[in-house]
Order: structure tokens, then sequence, then C-alpha cells
């Protein structure tokens, strides 16, 4: 467990330097015009990233699991299965920056007592969420990282691929797309 919570620290850091240096498009990165958190909240599944260093230990089953706290916080619950067939999990934090349906949120998940170091939250960007909140594009303003989640642990390939378009209007790369094994347990 403190090892990945030494690399999402590690991660976070490595988000938000480089934002002055990465950007690879000159259009900017455009956000949903507004999220209503308490819909957001609950399970996501991760259908497709950009590879990055901090989950490349995931070999499958990634997810993300959103809930509020009492300080207006929302509690970040991460986890995959590694390839030695482990559950790895990491436990962070995210804030919305702006207005209470402001699509930009930051995420840390260095310790609470670091919380007042710019450097240890990173992006995390709505971009692009169906209406009944079920399919979930995340980015950053710098377009480094790329989420596609769903609230199922598959996503129908027409729904996909439709989503693969407005992320293209976007200027993402999405040759760079990194498909998510999400296996489905056997029940008894």
């Amino acid at each position: 467990m403190n090892k990945i919570y030494s690399a999402l620290f590690g991660a976070c850091i490595f988000l938000t330097s480089f934002s002055a240096y990465s950007q690879t498009s000159d259009v900017a990165v455009k956000t949903i015009p507004s999220l209503d958190v308490p819909r957001y909240l609950g399970t996501w599944y991760e259908i497709a990233k950009y590879p990055n260093w901090f989950q490349k230990k995931c070999a499958s089953n990634t997810k993300a699991v959103y809930s509020a706290r009492g300080d207006g916080t929302i509690k970040v619950l991460n986890s995959c299965k590694t390839a030695e067939g482990d559950m790895s999990e990491a436990e962070g934090t995210a804030r919305q920056i702006g207005s209470k349906d402001s699509p930009k949120l930051e995420v840390r998940f260095a310790p609470a007592w670091l919380a007042f170091i710019p450097l240890v939250w990173g992006d995390y960007w709505v971009i692009d969420l169906d209406p009944q909140y079920q399919v979930a594009v995340v980015s950053d303003p710098r377009r480094e990282y790329l989420w596609i989640l769903s609230r199922t642990p598959q996503l129908d390939k027409k729904v996909y691929d439709e989503t693969l378009q407005r992320i293209r209007d976007q200027q993402f790369d999405v040759r760079k797309l990194e498909l998510t094994v999400q296996a489905t347990p056997l029940k008894n």
C-alpha cells in the first residue's frame, strides 16, 4: 500500500510540474459546462487510458470509487489488479476548483499534511460526460493524461467510437489509448 502512495504522490508532482512546457496543441482543452458532483459519485471502471508510469503495475480491473466527505471534499479510492494477481489500492482526496458545479477538480494522493503544497495536487478535468452520467472522459489541461470511464466494466462499441470521435475533436491522439482489461469475476 505504501508503494502505491509513493507512486501516486510522485504522479501528482509530475502532473503539475510540467504544466507550462507540455501543451501538445494550440487549442485549449474544453471541459463540460458543469458537473453535478453528487451524480458523479460512485464507481467508475476504466475502459481505456493513456499509458502512464504511476499505473504501470495495473494489469486489469482498474476502477475508481468516489464518495462525499463531510468537509466537502471527495474520497477517491483507486484500485486495480496487478500481473501477480494482487489488488493494489490508493486512497486520495479530490476537490472542486471554482464554483460548486465546476468540472475542474484537483486530486492528491499525498498525505493530508502536505495538502498545502500546490505540487501535490494533480488536475482532474471532466472533458466529456453523457447526460445520464454513465460514460466520462477525464484529462488535464496539457493533454498528457486521458481516461475513458464507464459505470459498467464493458462499454458498447458504438458508444466507445462516438466517445473517441469527441476526443479527437478536442485534438487528443486516440492512437495512444490503451484498452483496460476488465475481467468479470465468476459467480459461484
